[in-house]
């Protein structure tokens, strides 16, 4: 594809709704009260593949089969163990085989799997095994020091062992082996398929968490007819055959990685590269050693991937689908890299809505030719109060080509289709703070997606930036309610704002800090450093701290975040003291010029 022409030629709207049509007739394949699910899925392609590669792990090369052998031992320990079908059973796993084996094993015999962040522990941890009202938890080895650290866990903790990452005995005590000896005895003959033959294709099939904008994460639900309808829909839009071999080095407990990579590739009957983590130096050569031709991406890793000096145009790569790629890292990427198609897309876990850009147009993440053909509206949304815009009927109202407001999709609850369905979360309180109503006729329900969006004229949608307290940085959704809440008892801080900043070069928001000390009290950096450490993920902890003299609040009491996101880090507009985390120092430094240089940041740029 010449990068050129991508940026300059707008292909037809008749041309882009033909494949959108095709994505469209492939998602009504599966229907609500079929009795399909991802198990029925996996069994008919070892069926049909047998030797193929599934999963290939460093130098581990498992077969369809010899994977399906391993789920099944899962099955058969799990039900020596007390499951049934039904049940939720959680699991923290880092990226390696077992997350597959387990969750496939556990689908064998109707369990609803919950994919637990492998990062988190204390009163996180606690709060996403009791809203999955999970029966027990599979604690990777890996993981267990999280557990191990954390008070008030209420359900089985059954230990799964990692040779290549052991725990210390010390660590281990309180973790439930019986798991662990009833898999080493299990047999890898499959369980009967009635275990499971009750369960509907719209029946829960995953739980996966997602941060929302407000409070802890939430555990979002995923049905069978959703996840197999994702590796149904990119077949006709990415064309994969059993020759291709799709790479993962996302993250398995997010949506991304264990919906469109996995689900498309078992679609497919492709084989999986499984990385534990992503590598910046080991990623060309990964691609290039396993023939690797499609890859799940988000902005992140392709910038990164810019800054080494590889130019590797020698690879196999064809596909990249993902989302987060901005205009100029797309093309940078083209011009770097060479000629591939980028199905670049905007959606979230829980969202009854998506969309993707099936032209490679650059910049954008999908199109709209018709849209009576999409759930999809763009509404009018005023940032600086927080509030729709409405008509003089109280009615929300369109965006104009070319203006900026939210995404929502309307919910649709037929019987025979899944299409336009929430799903929502396991908590009937967050299911219904993410739902509109009477928003353009009475009686009307929309999903809300807390993204502004952009619709060129066109059609072509531009995703510009999250609504409200979440932010997205190194991958990971923020919840600045959540961040504020764990560092709310810092020592003589009478308030604490967090947002998320722009950093020029960096995909997402970086976290930031707005501190306002108790009278008579001051700011100590190294404290601050220590407290985040303690009690925040890597990707969580504030990157930026103003320490003011008083709050910043809205008639409604609420932290204002607009004027201070505006001001960023930038001294020339903040006259707050400023100060940078160093992790090499251990510390939060006051901001200067070459602290941010010998960091890799650059200055704040206004907009």
């Amino acid at each position: 594809m010449n990068i050129a022409r991508t940026a300059q030629s707008i292909p037809p709207r008749e041309e882009t709704q033909r494949k959108l049509d095709l994505r469209a007739a492939a998602a009504a394949l599966i229907k609500p009260s079929d009795h399909y699910t991802l198990a029925d899925r996996l069994e008919e392609q070892v069926d049909r593949l047998g030797e193929h590669d599934f999963l290939v792990y460093g130098d581990l090369r498992l077969s369809y089969a010899a994977f399906d052998q391993r789920a099944n031992r899962v099955a058969q320990a799990a039900l020596a163990s007390g499951l049934r079908p039904g049940d939720v059973c959680a699991f923290a796993l880092e990226n390696r085989p077992e997350f597959f084996s387990v969750w496939f094993g556990l689908a064998k015999i109707g369990v609803v799997v919950a994919f637990i962040n492998n990062q988190i522990s204390g009163r996180p941890l606690v709060h996403a095994l009791e809203c999955t009202d999970a029966k027990a938890v599979i604690v990777g080895e890996e993981c267990a020091q999280n557990f191990h650290e954390t008070d008030g866990i209420r359900v089985p903790m059954w230990l799964l062992p990692d040779p290549e990452k052991p725990a210390p005995e010390t660590v281990l005590q309180g973790f439930d082996r019986g798991f662990m000896d009833a898999l080493e005895q299990a047999s890898d003959t499959r369980v009967e398929r009635s275990h499971r033959a009750h369960i509907t294709a719209e029946t829960p099939a995953l739980m996966i968490f997602t941060s929302g904008t407000t409070g802890l994460p939430k555990a979002a639900i995923y049905s069978h007819m959703r996840w197999l309808c994702t590796g149904d829909v990119m077949g006709v839009t990415i064309h994969p055959t059993p020759e291709d071999v799709f790479y993962c080095c996302l993250p398995l407990y997010h949506g991304a990685a264990a919906t469109s990579v996995t689900s498309t590739a078992l679609k497919a009957g492709a084989s999986i590269v499984l990385r534990r983590k992503f590598s910046v130096s080991r990623f060309w050569d990964d691609i290039c050693s396993n023939n690797v031709t499609i890859c799940q991406y988000i902005g992140e890793i392709c910038r990164y991937l810019l800054n080494q000096d590889t130019r590797c145009t020698d690879h196999t790569l064809r596909v990249m689908m993902g989302a987060g790629l901005s205009e100029k890292l797309w093309r940078r990427w083209i011009e770097r890299f060479g000629d591939m198609g980028i199905f670049e897309g905007w959606g979230s876990t829980e969202s009854n809505t998506n969309i993707i850009n099936v032209d490679n147009h650059v910049g954008a993440c999908g199109r709209i030719p018709d849209w009576s053909k999409t759930n999809l509206r763009i509404v009018r949304y005023d940032i600086e109060s927080d509030e729709y815009i409405r008509d003089e009927n109280g009615y929300l109202m369109l965006c104009e080509p070319n203006e900026v407001g939210e995404g929502i999709g309307m919910i649709i609850n037929h019987p025979d289709t899944g299409g336009g369905r929430f799903e929502g979360y396991t908590s009937r309180e967050a299911s219904e703070q993410k739902i509109l109503r009477n928003v353009f006729s009475e009686g009307d329900s929309w999903w809300r997606s807390g993204d502004l969006l952009r619709c060129d004229e066109h059609g072509f949608i531009y995703f510009i930036d999250r609504i409200g307290d979440t932010f997205r940085w190194k991958s990971e959704n923020v919840s600045t309610q959540e961040v504020a809440g764990a560092l709310s008892d810092f020592k003589g801080a009478e308030l604490i704002n967090i947002y998320g900043v722009k950093v020029p070069e960096h995909e997402g928001r970086a976290g930031m800090a707005a501190i306002v000390m108790q009278n008579g009290a001051t700011f100590d950096p190294k404290a601050f450093y220590d407290l985040t450490t303690e009690r925040l993920p890597s990707y969580a902890v504030p990157l930026f701290v103003r320490v003011g003299q008083e709050a910043d609040l809205t008639t409604t009491f609420k932290l204002r975040k607009v004027d201070i996101q505006r001001q960023g880090y930038s001294p020339e507009y903040c006259s707050d003291p400023l100060y940078v985390r160093n992790d090499k120092t251990g510390t939060y430094e006051p901001y200067s010029l070459s602290l941010l240089n010998s960091l890799g940041l650059p200055p704040f740029e206004h907009e």
